[in-house]
């Protein structure tokens, strides 16, 4: 397996394996057709083997103009981290991430911030990799059934039929019957 950095002809194959690896997740629904593209400077790498893009990293930093991160001081957020299925449990993630660390710390760069859900193992992953959790809350789901019940619209000619909402609230239960729920957590290493 080759670590490098992202180059534009990785485009497709980054966003198969970005697609691939997130249909299991709270994520799954997440799905881009092309590459994001950051406003501040990022640190970009793929990891390739059998010739296809089969794990991937991207951190967007801080520069002195614009925050990126939540945290004060010099920062990058982890937007993307994931490996394609057929390759997971291989050390992919860990290796990308440590090239990524070795490359933030090459800019001057404090912390590492990343934001994830508490479906799935990403949350456990994380803290097994030296991150800390430092803020949460939560993302809402609600369906059709659930607008009709909790949202009443002035305009009667509007007609929602799904929202994504944050709640940063402290009474999450009065959203138990939502069954799209998910706890947000962010988690920062220290570098």
């Amino acid at each position: 397996m080759e670590i490098r950095k992202y180059e534009s002809t990785d485009e497709k194959g980054w966003v198969r394996c970005r697609v691939l690896s997130f249909l299991d997740t709270a994520y799954y629904d997440d799905v881009h057709r092309e590459k994001e593209r950051f406003e501040n400077p990022s640190i970009e790498l793929v990891a390739i083997e059998e010739d296809q893009v089969v794990g991937l990293i991207d951190i967007e930093y801080d520069t002195e103009d614009d925050k990126v991160c939540s945290e004060e001081g010099a920062g990058g957020m982890i937007w993307h981290l994931a490996v394609h299925p057929d390759f997971q449990g291989q050390g992919i993630g860990k290796a990308l991430m440590e090239n990524a660390v070795e490359e933030a710390i090459k800019l001057d760069l404090e912390f590492l911030e990343a934001w994830t859900r508490d479906a799935g193992n990403s949350a456990e992953w994380f803290e097994k990799n030296a991150y800390r959790k430092v803020d949460e809350y939560y993302h809402l789901y609600l369906s059709d059934e659930d607008m009709a019940h909790n949202v009443e619209p002035d305009d009667k000619a509007l007609h929602p039929l799904y929202m994504f909402a944050e709640y940063t609230g402290s009474d999450i239960e009065q959203f138990d019957a939502i069954e799209r729920k998910y706890k947000c957590m962010c988690y920062i290493r220290n570098l």
